[in-house]
């Protein structure tokens, strides 16, 4: 893609259609209607119950590799359309996938949470100027972390992500946790994509397995990412309260979050090239090709 975009529907009622390749936006109103090229529509999210849209649209963002996300209330994904035939080796992937030795799944989930905790460090120096300690436990992350060090560095990061003792990451709460089921709703989505891009599929996961999660390799390849998230939402929380609507401000900050430029290796990319590298390296990992993730770093 060209200029991947993010586009909320959620403050007008709206409808979507298909003209010449665009994804056509009619508000219906004095703002008119808008024209997004296809091919540059990474996600498309659905907030508002009123939208009306055509097959056309649907199909035709499938068709250009996008997605669609429909959320609830609480702004959590209620339904996900992903594109059907995104490789031209997809059958094969899946076949690969599902025989993942697990010594193999357990070495993939201890390279994530090291990425994880090191990312988690990297925000809370930013925000507080400390690190945490968080270092210290990302370095001793063993295979599957079976000392769960992501839950130990869980209960120091977020307390102080916050400035918040009593900060606890709970759904269903009314205060900033909103925010963040927001900006993960979409980072899960632009996983998901991106795995669904590589031929894999996001059901399969390597450490998530609840029955009821039907993007269990997405929620494990995002972890990483989460933090980029925890930052956007601190930021806001801290300039105006916990308790700011999700609005239409609000949720451009958290994409922005989301999409802004990220330091990797050296080098500057965008969350779509880093996600793409990632879920790419997991192919090789699962063919044998590679033994190691390529995974964000903290910075």
């Amino acid at each position: 893609m060209t200029d991947d975009k993010i586009i909320d529907i959620a403050d007008s009622v709206v409808s979507l259609n298909v003209r010449l390749a665009n994804l056509v936006i009619d508000c219906g109103d004095e703002i008119g209607k808008t024209m997004v090229p296809l091919n540059e529509v990474a996600a498309l999210v659905l907030s508002n119950p009123h939208v009306i849209m055509t097959n056309a649209a649907i199909a035709g963002i499938a068709a250009s590799g996008g997605i669609v996300v429909v959320t609830d209330s609480k702004f959590q994904p209620a339904g996900m359309l992903l594109p059907l035939d995104s490789h031209y080796t997809q059958g094969e992937r899946f076949r690969m996938q599902a025989a993942v030795a697990l010594p193999v799944q357990k070495r993939i989930w201890q390279q994530i949470v090291r990425s994880k905790i090191q990312a988690q460090a990297a925000v809370l120096k930013r925000l507080t100027n400390h690190d945490g300690g968080l270092p210290h436990l990302s370095s001793r992350v063993t295979s599957g972390d079976t000392g769960n060090h992501e839950a130990q560095a869980a209960q120091r990061y977020w307390p102080a992500v916050f400035n918040n003792p009593h900060f606890r990451r709970n759904r269903e709460a009314p205060d900033q946790n909103r925010l963040l089921n927001y900006g993960y709703a979409i980072l899960r989505a632009l996983t998901a994509r991106t795995i669904c891009g590589v031929g894999l599929h996001p059901t399969l996961g390597v450490h998530h397995h609840n029955r009821y999660d039907p993007f269990a390799l997405a929620s494990d390849l995002m972890e990483p990412f989460r933090p980029l998230v925890d930052e956007a939402v601190a930021r806001i929380v801290f300039e105006q309260g916990d308790g700011v609507p999700l609005g239409k401000d609000v949720k451009k900050s958290l994409i922005s979050g989301i999409t802004g430029l990220i330091e990797v290796d050296g080098e500057t990319r965008t969350i779509f090239s880093i996600l793409a590298k990632s879920a790419s390296s997991l192919v090789a990992v699962y063919s044998g090709e590679k033994k190691k993730l390529f995974c964000r770093s903290g910075k």
